[in-house]
């Protein structure tokens, strides 16, 4: 069994994002020469998350609306949280939208769904952050 791993990294400007990573997933599973098998993607930060839906844009407005709604961001003295940071709705986010998805390869491709495509949620962004791709199989 062959094993493959890659950090992608990600700096967002904005505070909430939600970036399509489908294509950079592919081409890892392209270098990693791995023709079936399972794909690991997971957000290596607490803040942030790794998904799967479709790409379209009122879906993710829809997202943003449900999360805040969910877990508002302000005011940011309702969470205890806060004491010296003010991203405790990013952490609630998180756990909501999930840590990591896992696809299967098939073939050497990505045995999605239609119209499946593969997300990496950003909740408090504004610095650095990474996902990892984990391939193993044959």
């Amino acid at each position: 069994m062959k094993s493959y791993r890659k950090e992608l990294w990600f700096d967002i400007p904005t505070r909430r994002a939600f970036i399509n990573i489908t294509p950079d997933v592919e081409q890892c599973l392209k270098e990693s020469g791995i023709r079936e098998g399972l794909c690991l993607i997971n957000a290596m930060h607490i803040t942030a998350s790794v998904f799967i839906n479709d790409d379209e844009s009122g879906l993710h407005h829809d997202y943003e609306k449900w999360l805040e709604e969910l877990a508002p961001h302000e005011p940011v003295s309702q969470y205890r949280h806060n004491t010296y940071e003010d991203n405790a709705d990013a952490h609630m986010k998180r756990q909501i939208m999930g840590r990591e998805s896992v696809v299967a390869v098939t073939d050497g491709k990505l045995d999605f769904g239609t119209w499946e495509q593969i997300f990496y949620g950003e909740f408090d962004g504004r610095r650095k952050k990474r996902v990892l791709v984990k391939i193993i199989g044959e």
